[in-house]
């Protein structure tokens, strides 16, 4: 059975990187029936945040991703770490390093003015002499001094790390504390991990990890290590080029299927499909597909792909979810018109809200350029005429209807639409731009209509007296 997991640590907020990777790995354990499972590697006390802890669960719940069991914690799991370095200690697998720091900076000094690759020189690894007085030791693992460390990676191929590039590096502080390459070998191992699907920045933490793994006698999973999300230029992605905590993207209007949609097409590909429901992805994922070069974030990409899944997302659905973003339409007499027209224009839903608020809230004010534009010659005078025009109409009630009235009033008036277009557009929005004027004018009705065209009329004797 499949068993992948994602391990991220709580010092900070869950960001896009890391939920591919957490995509990527559920992806695979649910595509074979087999178990993902969630790790907070909270081991290091000093920059651990309860916050980011909170924010990881909520970015989970808010993508749908659900993971097997309880969340494992390896704050809650010291003592088993504990009696692993013991059993090495007892084995002669690893020993007490009584190494100060200012004698391991001096040595890194000598390395690196030799031109050397700065490492643990192994002088601890053999000692059985008497430990020097006032030193807590830290307990380093032994590595193997010659040879070769090889393992298959699902995505880069053959990696094969020269045995001597990797020195005896400490598994418990001075203080007693485990380090990562140490609690993540035995949490993977006894979690039966069989595939590691994680960022190629652990790529050599993984040779590290194999020496544990074969110190304690435990079964090597699989390795899959992902190439970075590059930003603009192909440089790291920053936090200006997407980079953001997960729950921004919601903060900003994005749906979840369409972030995952997005960060799965992010270094994975099926032909040339771009559209994939989970249910595709599910189906067709494989981690030994994953390109072994880096892929860029492309924002406009995402934003097509928001705008697709809002134009296919029900009425019911986008109501509840503006309700995020202060809109409440769920029992609007309007509410089909108005989600059906702008789930059509918008890419977002916040964008969504802020279109519809335009719409529904007469203007509090207006853009100057438009008032200059649209106000010069006799708009004054036509606005006011059709205002008389829509208060003798007959039934109005469908976009359609108003249409008609305002075809009817250019052919009456001998006027261009712009004539009367530009004006009334900023009348009922206070700006120009935004939606068909029919639409606006049959979703907030000719009462409200006619309101807004005398609201700008004062304004207009107003700042001109």
């Amino acid at each position: 059975m499949v068993v992948t997991r994602f391990a991220p640590s709580p010092t900070g907020f869950l960001h896009i990187g890391g939920l591919r990777t957490a995509l990527y790995n559920y992806l695979w354990a649910r595509r074979n029936g087999g178990k993902f499972k969630l790790r907070i590697e909270d081991t290091d006390q000093s920059r651990n945040s309860a916050e980011a802890t909170k924010a990881i669960l909520e970015a989970f719940d808010w993508v749908g991703m659900n993971y097997d069991g309880d969340a494992v914690y390896q704050s809650d799991r010291f003592e088993l770490y504990k009696q692993y370095i013991q059993q090495l200690l007892d084995e002669d697998k690893a020993y007490y390093c009584y190494m100060t720091k200012e004698e391991l900076d001096a040595l890194r000094e000598e390395q690196m003015a030799r031109k050397e690759r700065p490492r643990y020189d192994g002088r601890y690894r053999d000692f059985k002499g008497t430990p020097p007085a006032g030193v807590d030791p830290v307990v380093r693992i032994k590595a193997p001094l010659d040879g070769e460390i090889v393992f298959e990676d699902g995505i880069k191929g053959t990696i094969t790390i020269k045995a001597d590039e990797v020195d005896d590096f400490i598994i418990a502080r001075s203080d007693g504390t485990p380090t990562y390459n140490f609690v993540v070998a035995i949490d993977d191992a006894l979690m039966g991990m069989t595939d590691v699907i994680r960022g190629d920045d652990h790529l050599y933490n993984t040779p590290k990890q194999i020496i544990v793994y074969e110190a304690l006698g435990f079964k090597l999973p699989r390795f899959y290590h992902v190439p970075m999300i590059l930003g603009e230029g192909g440089k790291k992605l920053s936090k200006r080029d997407g980079a953001a905590d997960v729950m921004d993207y919601k903060r900003m209007g994005y749906l979840p299927e369409a972030l995952l949609n997005f960060l799965v097409r992010l270094g994975w590909s099926h032909g040339d499909q771009e559209i994939f429901s989970m249910e595709e992805m599910l189906e067709h994922f494989d981690p030994c597909d994953i390109n072994a070069s880096a892929s860029q974030y492309n924002p406009d990409k995402l934003l097509w792909l928001n705008s697709h899944y809002i134009k296919n997302s029900s009425n019911d659905r986008l109501a509840k979810l503006l309700e995020d973003f202060g809109l409440y339409l769920l029992s609007h007499d309007k509410r089909e018109i108005l989600l059906d027209i702008f789930k059509e224009r918008c890419k977002t839903l916040k964008e969504m809200a802020e279109q519809i608020k335009e719409v529904l809230e007469a203007p509090e004010s207006y853009d100057s350029k438009a008032i200059k534009k649209a106000m010069k010659g006799d708009a004054v005078q036509i606005l006011d005429s059709f205002v008389k025009k829509l208060e003798n109409a007959e039934t109005l009630h469908l976009p359609t209807d108003y249409h008609k009235v305002l075809e009817n009033f250019v052919k009456e008036q001998e006027i261009g639409f712009g004539k009367i277009g530009m004006p009334l557009r900023v009348a009922l929005i206070g700006r120009l731009g935004g939606p068909d004027l029919s639409d606006i004018m049959s979703i907030i009705g000719r009462y409200e209509t006619a309101g807004r065209i005398k609201n700008l009329l004062n304004y207009m004797k107003e700042t001109s007296a």
